[in-house]
């Protein structure tokens, strides 16, 4: 009876081996069948309480990894914001440099046209002052040729010397101011 016991503890794992082994040498029958109570207690205690750990590992793995996951998704997020932030300062800095450059070719712009106006300027103050030499020359030519010609006038009248023609020695009348006086 106590090798059937022995066996159908075996073959449902509610002993070890080696308690086997240890209860057949035990010689009083009663005593055996004590022994194998206790050892199938002993070893259901002891499967009950590696469950538990195994339960408590478990939860403890699951816990840690919720936690370890929770943390990811913070360092994720940190990550995810740190990269926005970077990209809002490179879009920041790149309107900057754009806004300088805009700026430096608005200045440059601005000195090129100043340049070319005051050359314009510079070339109409020199045109007027062209076209007035030449007025001023033209007005010194017509009062030169008037006085030769006036010159001429009394010269023919005091010498008593036939007209002139102004217009074959060159002088033409429509320069001068007067009118050729008969003689």
């Amino acid at each position: 009876m106590l090798e059937q016991n022995i066996q159908m503890a075996l073959q449902q794992q509610q002993i070890y081996l080696e308690d086997a082994i240890d209860i057949r040498e035990i010689k009083n029958l009663t005593l055996a069948n004590q022994v194998l109570k206790y050892k199938r207690q002993q070893k259901q205690e002891k499967e009950q309480l590696q469950q538990q750990q195994n339960i408590e590992a478990q939860g403890k793995a699951n816990q840690e990894a919720s936690e370890a996951a929770a943390m990811n998704d913070v360092q994720k997020a940190e990550a995810v914001a740190q990269t926005e932030t970077q990209l809002e300062q490179s879009k920041s800095q790149f309107e900057i440099q754009r806004m300088e450059t805009e700026n430096q070719l608005r200045l440059q712009i601005m000195a090129q046209q100043f340049e070319y106006d005051m050359k314009l300027k510079q070339m109409d103050v020199d045109n007027s002052k062209k076209k007035e030499a030449e007025i001023e020359d033209r007005k010194d030519k017509r009062t030169e040729m008037q006085a030769t010609q006036q010159s001429k006038l009394i010269s023919q009248r005091q010498n008593d010397l036939p007209p002139t023609n102004f217009e074959s020695s060159g002088i033409s009348p429509e320069n001068t101011d007067m009118q050729q006086q008969p003689a």
